[in-house]
């Protein structure tokens, strides 16, 4: 009954009655994939907001870019007259592998602001999982769709004595620039490389993207470029600023279909991906299939009542909801960590199948699911919500934290505080236990302790000042401007205050639940001796401030 009714408060807000249901009927008879519009604020779009081609948590993220440079007002933008790129990832402080295809003399050297193409919203289809438009300046008719960790492209040629789709990884592409580019022939059907998605001031490790390219038919040639100069007669273009392109003669109305595998980990896993998500070569069932695995999502949750615009709202969202957060495990359980020095490759344990327990995923900060989206997961998608501690748990076994927001295996200090607890903690009070819970509880507790996540502001990679917790830990808040501050982004003084307090309060639940004697000491409508400023006064239950003690916060 408490999950129920937390759930009704959940899903007040879209102004619709629901009950949770595996299908889904409402009065017009469209499903819930039906009822999802792509563009909704797509002309505001942050790189990793819009995502059409794509899966619940899809590794790939494939989908048309307007604009390629930059974190914010980047990607998909509606109101942009010009594509330059179908790039294939889309999260947070993520991006790679962007491809093209063109007509006539190739221009891929020239930029992509020279090789880009005009279109129009009239000839365009977007749903879940699918993306369909029309190139005007090559005259291509464009489609996109993908498996977990597999695009898979449909391109209508022209007829034209000189078609080409090219690989540039010489561009900035979204939040980050690209170091390094290899790419190598295999055959007349096959490419494989990688490329180097360099550092950014969220993400302190550049991260490579590994990838192979297949196509249906082949190409007639396969050349390259270099700071600008094109290259003729190779095998293999590799350095900073270049790119590769396959030539072809096309009829008038030709398809050719072309599949791009992805990994972080290596050429050979990316391979593997291609190879067990995406076998074939049948578009359509590909794309019906990603269809209807976003309709089997989203009817996790059925509307009844209100109006179609407030249930196309609701789906949008819940649609907008399950995406940002991106697997970057492999179908073999594979995964880069970059939390040491160097990469490592690391392994998911297996089941008794020999497949991966869970997957690992990257996440723009549960900073802001703490307030959102985090009842969301944990009580639609329960399986989701185990998967993503898991992940953290294993980060934590590796680099000796819990993140906040980690990206392609490195830890980001993402905003402030311990921001993963809440998740944690809300999981394991709505029966989400399947993980070593122990091992939980005590790397929650070290990020709530000097030296843990709590002690880093916003992006304070090297230092752990920018926190203030050794402040509030003596104080019972965190003084602003801080002293000896300025290492990271986000040193806020009362906003953290707040938010470190609601974070040991949701921990000490945890510990309560777990029959921990010592545990944080905070008031929660009984009387507690709390610290104000060097004295101690008894809280009652009229008190609204949240202070704890040096001594309470030393916990089992």
């Amino acid at each position: 009954m408490y999950l129920k009714r937390y759930l009704i408060l959940l899903l007040f807000f879209t102004a619709c009655t629901f009950s949770s249901s595996q299908g889904l009927q409402t009065p017009s008879e469209m499903t819930a994939a039906d009822l999802v519009d792509p563009v909704v604020d797509a002309a505001n779009s942050r790189w990793f907001f819009f995502n059409s081609a794509t899966r619940p948590f899809g590794m790939v993220n494939l989908s048309p870019d307007m604009v390629i440079n930059g974190a914010w007002n980047s990607g998909y933008r509606y109101h942009e007259d010009t594509i330059r790129a179908f790039s294939h990832i889309h999260a947070w402080q993520l991006s790679g592998v962007p491809v093209f295809p063109t007509t006539g003399p190739f221009r891929g050297h020239l930029g992509a602001d020279v090789y880009g193409s005009t279109y129009s919203h009239d000839n365009e289809q977007i749903k879940p999982g699918y993306h369909q438009i029309f190139l005007d300046t090559y005259q291509i008719k464009v489609e996109l769709t993908s498996t977990t960790r597999t695009g898979l492209h449909r391109y209508t040629f022209p007829a034209s004595e000189e078609s080409h789709i090219h690989i540039d990884l010489s561009t900035f592409l979204g939040p980050c620039d690209t170091d390094y580019g290899d790419i190598k022939m295999i055959n007349k059907r096959s490419l494989e490389g990688y490329a180097l998605m360099g550092a950014t001031i969220r993400r302190p490790k550049a991260v490579k993207v590994f990838f192979i390219i297949e196509f249906d038919r082949d190409f007639d040639r396969f050349a390259g470029w270099k700071d600008g100069v094109l290259k003729q007669d190779i095998l293999e273009i590799a350095g900073s600023r270049t790119g590769g392109y396959v030539s072809f003669v096309t009829k008038k109305n030709e398809v050719r279909l072309m599949k791009v595998g992805i990994s972080y980990t290596s050429i050979e896993a990316a391979r593997q991906n291609i190879t067990q998500e995406l076998p074939g070569w049948n578009f359509d069932q590909i794309a019906n299939e990603a269809f209807s695995d976003w309709n089997t999502w989203l009817s996790k949750i059925e509307v009844r009542g209100g109006s179609d615009k407030q249930r196309r709202r609701f789906y949008t969202d819940l649609w907008h909801a399950l995406q940002g957060r991106r697997i970057i495990s492999d179908v073999s359980g594979s995964y880069c960590d970059m939390t040491g020095d160097t990469m490592r490759i690391g392994q998911i344990p297996l089941d008794t199948q020999g497949k991966p327990q869970f997957n690992h995923y990257n996440s723009d900060s549960f900073w802001g699911a703490q307030w959102t989206i985090n009842t969301l997961w944990q009580l639609v998608y329960p399986q989701v919500a185990e998967e993503f501690i898991r992940s953290m748990l294993l980060m934590y076994q590796d680099g000796g934290l819990v993140p906040r927001g980690p990206s392609g295996g490195n830890y980001t200090y993402v905003m402030t505080g311990a921001s993963s607890t809440p998740f944690f903690v809300g999981a394991y009070h709505k029966g989400i236990q399947n993980y070593d819970v122990e091992l939980a509880y005590a790397a929650l507790k070290k990020n709530h302790l000097p030296g843990g996540m709590m002690s880093k502001a916003g992006y304070e990679h090297n230092t752990t000042i920018g926190g203030g917790l050794e402040y509030y830990i003596d104080r019972g808040y965190i003084p602003y401007p801080l002293p000896n501050g300025g290492k990271g982004f986000h040193e806020n003084g009362s906003g953290q205050t707040m938010e470190y307090a609601y974070q040991d309060a949701t921990l000490a639940q945890l510990a309560r639940s777990l029959g921990k004697k010592k545990t944080i000491t905070i008031f929660q409508g009984d009387q507690k001796i709390i610290k104000i400023s060097g004295t101690r006064k008894k809280a009652g239950c009229g008190s609204k401030m949240l202070l704890v003690t040096g001594k309470s916060r030393l916990m089992n």
